[in-house]
């Protein structure tokens, strides 16, 4: 299924590359978007947004698509739903073709490098750094680009994630973000003395710990479930400061001896039945967590790492006495260097494509501004959805506060994973962005899942053939 996927991706590639180089739609984009000089003119423009949003997060975006009319009457937005996130990359790949595609669309730093193929996607610089006054209906004006106290109020990993195309230009404005907690019983933890672990080698003795609890219990256990591999694998690097990729140059450096040294490291644990994740166990590891152990016929674990946004799915069924069997902790993932924390970035931000009509464009960015800068609308929208506010200040609106002074490991849960994730703000990376990095984000997945699992005699074989077929997919399919 993956290989089929990432060949149909390849063909929608060599259409847009073949189309930018030929003439069509694209052809004639540059790289820049110059601010016009007479700037924002109030001209009626109609912006079509593309997003994964449901129901209840709808809602909330119509709230303030009013608020936002009530200042630019003649910026009609129509914003619609289209699948994953995955899906959203493929129908505007596919538009791209066509010279259909949306003004605004909800984005990971992968969909963009490969919108850029044709330089589809609006650079920010100009319109961030632009002082010209813009007139609102209600009377007042705003500066067309950010301040230096809006952009100096995104947390700093958010804000920098839409300038990692290697080419120091800003592509995008994050708008929610999540990134990967460590989900443990708290309950069982204080039951028995066990402190939570802040690095890799006290995880490590955790793990041990628990394992030699519950089998002498005749309990069956499994310590750790981790969802992403794929994340783990790049987190990893990050914290080691080894090689992974390069927006520039040769993009494919994971292939190293340090590398295949932790995934070495984690085969052991996982051979000694101390971890899963979601491949090998089949599912979602919160499955394992938020089990009840019954009579020791189905396998617990009491940690689980997995994304801060799905919090509520790691919290266990009430029992019949209404009450939650066990209560959750939240805390910041393992780390190789406790006092030097990196915690992956994930979430939508927002691109903006180019158009014959700089007014679009111009509409389309404050309409981006708007979303990203407002502390209302990110509270809301954080509490909604379960991600984290990209603001810094949203954590003093008296809404939001409420909202986090009220977390817990049970009802509130979400906002316990919110400030668990607002508090370790300095800590989040990106990667390098460029055509063919989601491709490596598969692969070294891939590579773990692999190494962890297959049997063999010869591990140092193993994980050398199963590093070199990653690099070799990679290449193929760049």
């Amino acid at each position: 299924m993956k290989k089929r996927i990432l060949s149909m991706l390849l063909v929608l590639v060599m259409a847009i590359s073949t189309l930018a180089a030929c003439g069509g739609p694209s052809s004639n984009k540059t790289a820049n978007f110059e601010v016009p000089e007479g700037g924002y003119d109030g001209s009626k423009v109609t912006i079509k947004f593309y997003h994964t949003m449901g129901a209840n997060l709808r809602e909330v975006l119509d709230l303030y698509i009013a608020e936002f009319n009530k200042l630019y009457p003649n910026i009609e937005i129509k914003h619609d739903q289209v699948g994953s996130y995955d899906d959203v990359r493929t129908t505007i790949a596919t538009e791209l073709t066509a010279g259909e595609e949306p003004n605004i669309a909800y984005c990971y730093p992968d969909h963009v490098a490969m919108y850029n193929i044709s330089k589809s996607v609006v650079t920010l610089d100009n319109l961030i750094a632009s002082t010209q006054e813009v007139k609102r209906a209600d009377g007042s004006t705003e500066v067309l680009g950010l301040t230096q106290a809006q952009i100096d109020d995104f947390i700093a990993g958010y804000y920098n994630e839409g300038k990692s195309f290697g080419d120091g230009l800003m592509y995008t404005l994050p708008l929610s973000k999540s990134t990967e907690v460590l989900y443990y019983n708290k309950t069982y933890f204080t039951e028995n003395n066990i402190s939570v672990p802040t690095t890799w080698d006290e995880l490590e003795q955790v793990c041990k710990k628990i394992l030699e609890i519950e089998t002498a219990k005749g309990e069956k256990c499994i310590p750790l479930g981790y969802d992403s591999e794929a994340n783990w694998f790049i987190t990893m690097c990050e914290q080691l400061g080894t090689k992974y990729t390069s927006a520039t140059g040769d993009h494919y450096l994971f292939d190293n001896a340090e590398n295949k040294a932790f995934v070495k490291k984690f085969r052991e644990w996982h051979q000694k039945g101390y971890l899963t994740t979601q491949v090998l166990s089949g599912a979602y590891t919160s499955a394992l967590f938020t089990a009840d152990g019954t009579a020791g016929k189905e396998t617990k674990s009491y940690m689980s790492i997995g994304s801060s946004a799905g919090a509520t799915h790691q919290r266990p069924a009430l029992g019949a006495d209404g009450k939650y069997p066990f209560e959750v902790g939240i805390a910041t993932i393992p780390q190789v260097d406790a006092s030097n924390p990196k915690v992956i970035s994930q979430g939508p931000s927002l691109c903006i494509f180019q158009k014959d009509n700089p007014q679009e464009v111009l509409a389309s960015w404050l309409f981006v501004k708007f979303l990203t800068t407002n502390i209302e609308f990110q509270a809301e929208f954080s509490m909604a959805s379960g991600y984290v506010p990209v603001l810094k200040s949203v954590a003093e609106n008296e809404v939001y506060k409420e909202f986090l002074n009220g977390a817990d490991g049970g009802n509130n849960i979400a906002a316990l994973s919110a400030k668990i994730c607002m508090q370790q703000e300095k800590a989040y990376y990106t990667s390098p962005a460029f055509n063919g990095s989601s491709t490596a984000r598969d692969e070294v997945g891939a590579l773990m899942a692999e190494c962890l699992s297959t049997k063999t005699d010869n591990v140092d074989a193993l994980i050398d053939k199963a590093f070199q077929d990653a690099i070799d997919e990679c290449e193929y399919y760049d």
